[in-house]
């Protein structure tokens, strides 16, 4: 580089001291998140928290201690919200995609050491084969050869000559250079794809919106019932003030099915925990959810289904003789530019003595060939051959040799000559030697994984910014449906003409960043969940945009930031054991969310009820601990983390609410009816609530017995715990409870009401299921 230094000087410390006070200066632009401040206050300063914060409050003031159990899962709540907000804030502020290291810049003549943050606009900078481009510039002198696979998914080598562009976050993959930067900061390309993702994705969980639904109704429900019971039951009814803080603390504690987010997250956690021990990092829980819904999948070519890595299939001679052809492979590869091809070369001639070289001309983009003069007195050429043998009539041998290939391969062609090769220029007396069959290096177990996907209905779409022919071939390999109608992206230039191919086709080549998210936003538009995979910046919006997005650990770190889940081990094949995981706990969350929603809507119907009458609310919040822990709690977790691989299908709202309507409707109707004939049969207050709890707990049992059908010997042990839980509670700490023993018309009320609406209750849940399979069917 010293004639460089020579000729040009860079920029004087005036120069470079006018830019920083003008803000050209290569400055990493952010995004404002929310602060830890933010997220604490946000977390804790809700409605849900101030509503129990209020009832806990209530209670203490009249010194009921005993019913502020609940609290502990408002705490447990608060905390997973605030650790999942802070990992997502984390996130997107390191999201970045040039990498950290010193620069050699040209300033008043002398070559300093500069970070990237430092660089000004009209720098000149110093880069030679293996330095990330740090801002766009202009080269000025020499010459080298760009790798761009991370900005454009391309992985050819792009030629830079003076006056071409090199864009920030590609990297100099042989030659040296002098470039003038012409962009800095947020006008960088690589800064603009930055922070088009530098934003916090709205969630899209349907069980997360779900849960938000079903609070905010019962937020809405909680502080009107609340304050009307307490003024009817004390100034209307004249109750005690103790009994009518309980009891109305009672029947606002019901309706709060904080225990349901808690499981979720639980299980979710738990999930979590099980994907890393398969090398599977979980940057956000929801996105289990998310990849258990997904019909179609988008596929990244390289580092996805490829290990980045060419194989020499086979070579196909020509007139000529094995020695000669692998002796002339050796020599090229020993002198020709690292990349992808020549090390596939040089792999496969290992152990083959080279000729030395006289005169090398290098691969470029523009010739598709590499070749030089070396000692024996021959030239030996290699490239494509339609830039090699151009005459077709000429070289018709090599063309008809070409044809019977139907293997999915790129083809190369060796070609010799006696001449030299001088200013690019090919020797008129060149002559066929073979043909090299290369092929790229799947990843292990791909072609599995693709079965398992067909298997399982969902759609594969390969989408790279490589050639059609090469994508193509690689679906090929691999098995994916409908890699025959490839589509060369460059070519479609309309929204709805890529629309209309985003549909139709599977295999996608030559596609730009801003093409890659446009189509995911196509088939999400078309009511497909989209999941999307990839390594490189150019994923980086498509990634952003995918209902679930996974990246490949090995790839860019912007990629890595923004994804929802990345594969440790950069394995493809361990997508099938997250979305087992993900159907398994998602299907199990539904099964059991059903069990919270249960008391909240009996609770809802029961205020109601009670709101409007002179009865006592039949509840305390302790009695609804523990029927809560026994026939909710304890049984959730067990069949929350039970084996479940069935697609997850329906609409979660529905589904919960639907399976959890006959254990409600049932618990209330028999409540409510106990009560209208608590007078005529002469019932007291405390035999009123006895009832209340043992048909809540019969009623939850039964609910447990139709969710763990099929039955197995876990399923049937928690079953067996739970209801000896309520035996030994209602027997051995009934006065504790505030049970009474019941009377005879007490008793024989009880019995007949427990066979009824048993009965009932197997009834409407029977016609529930079919209602909700109906929908899943529909679905």
């Amino acid at each position: 580089m010293e004639t460089q230094e020579t000729k040009l000087r860079g920029l004087t410390a005036e120069e470079v001291q006018q830019r920083i006070r003008e803000g050209k200066v290569n400055t990493a632009s952010t995004v404002k998140t929310k602060s830890i401040k933010q997220i604490f206050f946000d977390n804790i300063c809700t409605v849900f928290n101030g509503i129990n914060v209020l009832l806990f409050i209530l209670l203490l003031l009249v010194g009921s201690y005993k019913n502020l159990l609940f609290i502990g899962v408002v705490l447990f709540n608060t905390v997973i919200g605030i650790v999942q907000e802070i990992r997502s804030k984390r996130s997107v502020d390191r999201l970045t995609i040039l990498t950290e290291s010193k620069l050699q810049v040209l300033r008043d003549g002398e070559t300093v050491e500069l970070n990237k943050d430092e660089l000004v606009l009209d720098d000149l900078i110093l880069l030679s084969r293996g330095n990330q481009v740090p801002a766009d510039c202009i080269l000025v002198e020499g010459d080298c050869n760009a790798n761009e696979s991370l900005l454009t998914g391309e992985s050819d080598l792009i030629p830079k000559r003076i006056g071409d562009e090199l864009l920030s976050g590609s990297f100099i993959a042989a030659g040296s250079c002098v470039c003038r930067v012409n962009r800095v900061g947020a006008d960088s390309y690589a800064a603009k794809i930055n922070n088009e993702a530098k934003y916090i994705k709205k969630n899209n969980s349907q069980i997360l919106q779900s849960f938000k639904t079903i609070i905010n109704i019962c937020s809405a429900i909680i502080f009107p019932v609340g304050i009307l019971m307490f003024i009817i039951k004390f100034f209307v009814h004249h109750q005690a003030l103790n009994d009518t803080v309980i009891s109305t603390v009672g029947a606002l504690v019901g309706m709060i099915p904080g225990g349901m987010i808690l499981l979720t997250s639980t299980v979710l956690a738990v999930s979590v925990v099980r994907l890393a021990k398969k090398n599977v990092l979980i940057n956000e829980m929801y996105c289990i959810e998310t990849l258990a819904r997904v019909d179609v999948i988008c596929l990244d070519k390289t580092g996805t289904l490829t290990a980045e890595i060419m194989n020499v299939d086979r070579v196909v001679p020509i007139d000529c003789d094995k020695d000669e052809i692998m002796t002339a492979l050796s020599s090229i590869a020993s002198v020709d530019e690292v990349n992808a091809t020549a090390q596939a070369i040089h792999a496969f001639t290992e152990g083959i003595e080279p000729i030395p070289c006289k005169g090398f001309t290098p691969f470029s983009s523009e010739t598709k060939w590499s070749g030089g003069h070396f000692a024996n007195g021959r030239s030996y050429i290699m490239g494509a051959a339609e830039f090699v043998f151009s005459d077709k009539e000429k070289y018709a041998e090599v063309y008809r040799k070409i044809d019977e290939i139907h293997d999915t391969v790129r083809i190369l062609v060796l070609a010799r000559a006696v001449s030299p090769i001088e200013n690019k220029t090919l020797p008129e007396d060149r002559q066929p030697m073979a043909l090299i069959l290369i092929k790229d290096q799947l990843r292990d177990n791909v072609q599995e994984t693709v079965n398992y996907f067909k298997e399982q209905g969902v759609t594969l779409k390969v989408i790279s910014g490589d050639s059609v022919k090469t994508v193509q071939n690689i679906a090929k390999d691999c098995g994916i449906e409908g890699a025959e109608n490839a589509v060369d992206m460059s070519t479609v230039t309309t929204d709805e003409a890529l629309r209309e191919a985003a549909e139709r086709c599977n295999v996608f080549g030559r596609v730009t960043p801003a093409q890659k998210k446009k189509l995911v936003l196509a088939l999400k538009a078309k009511g497909h969940k989209v999941a999307m995979t990839g390594d490189g910046v150019n994923d980086v919006l498509a990634l952003k945009e995918a209902d679930c997005s996974v990246a490949m650990a090995a790839g860019s770190e912007a990629a890595r930031n923004v994804s929802q889940l990345v594969l440790v081990n950069n394995d493809f094949a361990s997508m099938p054991q997250v979305v087992a995981e993900g159907r398994k706990t998602i299907n199990n969350i539904e099964r059991s969310s059903s069990l919270y929603l249960v008391k909240t809507m009996y609770s809802i119907l029961l205020s109601i009820f009670f709101l409007f009458s002179s009865f006592i609310y039949p509840f305390e919040p302790i009695q609804l601990s523990v029927i809560g822990a026994l026939t909710v709690g304890f049984p959730s977790f067990v069949l929350a983390l039970q084996p479940n691989r069935n697609i997850v299908r329906g609409n979660f709202t529905f589904n919960i609410i639907t399976r959890a309507a006959p254990a409600a409707v049932c618990i209330a109707l028999n409540i409510i009816l106990t009560a209208l004939l608590s007078s005529a049969l002469g019932l007291s207050q405390a035999e009123l609530s006895t009832m209340a709890v043992y048909t809540t707990s019969l009623i939850g049992l039964m609910l447990i017995v139709r969710l763990c059908v099929p039955f197995n010997a876990l399923r049937g042990g928690m079953l067996a715990l739970s209801a000896a839980g309520l035996v030994i509670a209602m027997v051995f700490f009934g006065d504790f409870l505030k049970l009474s023993p019941l009377s005879q018309p007490a008793l024989i009320l009880q019995i007949a009401a427990a066979v009824f609406f048993v009965i009932l209750f197997n009834v409407l849940y029977h016609f529930a299921n079919r209602m909700i399979e109906k929908r899943k069917q529909q679905s």
